[in-house]
């Protein structure tokens, strides 16, 4: 687990983001047990019910689920959830603003593809 957490967001959020990342660079495959909200809560000296704040995000996404007595375990079809609303994000956090800027400048679809492919962009 990465050890630093940032003061940018809440730090419940931060724990199911670190999850999610972990699902899709592949450090936690689908069926495999989550570290717990008291690992959690250890690792990052923050209380366990943050911890389970984070998780329980998850839950509600269908992303993990409880064994109960067992742990929470990621769900199969969670890498295809996390990257469907990581590319809506991506959309609205990224793509409206571009498109929104390229307007004000006068800047034409064609001239704004020219410049996506433009760098190292692959």
């Amino acid at each position: 687990m990465e050890s630093n957490l940032k003061d940018d967001k809440p730090i419940f959020q931060q724990i199911a983001e670190k999850i999610e990342t972990s699902i899709l660079d592949g450090s936690i495959q689908e069926g495999d047990r989550v570290p717990s909200t008291n690992e959690f809560a250890k690792f990052y000296q923050i209380n366990p019910a943050t911890a389970a704040k984070g998780i329980n995000q998850l839950v509600d996404q269908e992303i993990v689920y409880k064994k109960r007595g067992i742990g929470m375990f990621v769900a199969e079809g969670a890498r295809e959830i996390i990257l469907g609303k990581r590319k809506e994000d991506f959309y609205k956090d990224y793509i409206v603003p571009l498109k929104s800027e390229a307007g004000k400048l006068g800047i034409s679809l064609e001239e704004l593809k020219g410049l996506l492919e433009r760098g190292d962009l692959k």
